[in-house]
């Protein structure tokens, strides 16, 4: 099919009159970019932008967050981190009020720059906070090789690393009404656009890899629309036949292929072997802890048991402790509420003052929808 130009893709998008569909960016950065492109302004009232569960910080629970200002608080130890973590509550303390009380905890733009610290500071032990999904468990497993490689005694991790299909299934094993995907492009770029096809293929729900463009997101949004509205269409025309007892005969969207990739510069349906297998050398799959969600067996990823030694506690955090019971970041990460409908949101709750992660991160859904009130 001939590709759209701009101005189509918003005539569609902006006049779809179909079933109404709920599509999930599962995505904290896509989260980010339709806020900053204004792209839910530009939907027809019948499609329904829905946040998920892929802002690393908004799920990682807030035993972790206790486990990094611990490690803070501890002499001859530094927590190294992404800015976005420094203000993520635990269940008493952020990392940012840690200074306070004697801890130390720093901020870099890259993992690697741990190396120039552990060298200045021998006698310092130096914990990275390891938060993220497949897109970034490759940098860690090079640093990690790095730290092997070179020796270094006074560097560690503290992981809470986690996988997409899971928390996907998840979501779709307890209720999530959700008619289409929007699939991460830097997910993708790792793991293969295949990553996404036994879950489309169990659920019968389409998945469309986008990059982070504007015009990107239309793109792989039309195709979600017109996949998800043919589909549903043709389920209530199902309904329709069996409910009059006539002979069903399925065709057209049955035969179309659920999973689409946008983003083709990027990603491949093999994706990077490469990450994949230094990731593999390195780490193993895990339970995991979702912030709101509990335990989901297989979705994380810990270190090996052979590298135990660079592991700075990582284990059995999984206490998801709220410091505001009334905080809902649980219910909006499972898409089951807005971010406007959590009592707290754009009162107490503020960038500036977050009740929970959800509004601390720029990718988060909170932080996105207050920034565009």
């Amino acid at each position: 099919m001939e590709k759209r130009t701009l101005a189509e893709m918003r005539d569609f998008l902006a006049n779809y009159s179909g079933e109404k569909l709920h599509i999930m960016e599962v995505c904290g950065s896509h989260t980010a970019a339709i806020s900053k492109n204004g792209i839910r302004g530009l939907l027809s009232p019948q499609i329904q932008l829905i946040s998920g569960p892929g802002c690393p910080v908004c799920v990682t629970p807030t035993a972790y967050v206790d486990k990094l200002v611990e490690l803070a608080l501890t002499p001859n130890t530094c927590v190294v981190t992404f800015g976005d973590m420094l203000r993520v509550p635990g269940s008493k303390y952020c990392l940012s009020e840690v200074s306070g009380q004697g801890g130390r905890a720093v901020m870099v733009y890259s993992p690697m720059d741990i190396f120039a610290m552990a060298e200045k500071e021998p006698d310092t032990t130096f914990v990275f906070a390891a938060v993220g999904f497949e897109t970034t468990t490759p940098v860690y497993a090079l640093l990690l090789e790095e730290i092997i490689e070179k020796n270094i005694e006074n560097v560690k991790l503290l992981t809470a690393l986690k996988t997409m299909p899971g928390v996907i299934e998840y979501l779709c094993e307890h209720g999530a009404s959700i008619q289409g995907y929007l699939a991460p492009g830097h997910v993708a770029a790792v793991t293969g656009s295949k990553l996404f096809a036994p879950l489309a293929e169990k659920y019968g729900i389409p998945f469309v890899v986008s990059g982070f463009e504007g015009e990107e997101i239309l793109e792989a949004l039309c195709e979600l629309v017109e996949t998800a509205g043919a589909k549903s269409k043709c389920e209530k025309t199902c309904e329709l036949k069996i409910d009059a007892n006539v002979d069903v005969q399925i065709s057209g969207s049955e035969s179309k292929k659920l999973v689409r990739n946008c983003y083709p510069s990027v990603v491949s349906e093999e994706g990077n072997l490469k990450a994949q297998q230094l990731v593999s050398k390195y780490f193993i799959p895990s339970d995991a802890a979702w912030r709101g969600m509990g335990i989901i067996p297989g979705t994380g990823m810990e270190l090996r048991p052979e590298y135990a030694k660079y592991d700075a506690g990582s284990q059995g955090l999984n206490e998801d402790n709220k410091r505001n019971k009334a905080c809902c970041c649980d219910q909006i990460l499972m898409g089951k509420m807005q971010p406007q409908q959590c009592p707290l949101f754009g009162k107490v709750c503020k960038p500036l003052t977050p009740q929970g992660a959800c509004m601390v991160s720029t990718e988060g859904s909170c932080h996105s929808a207050y920034v565009t009130m």
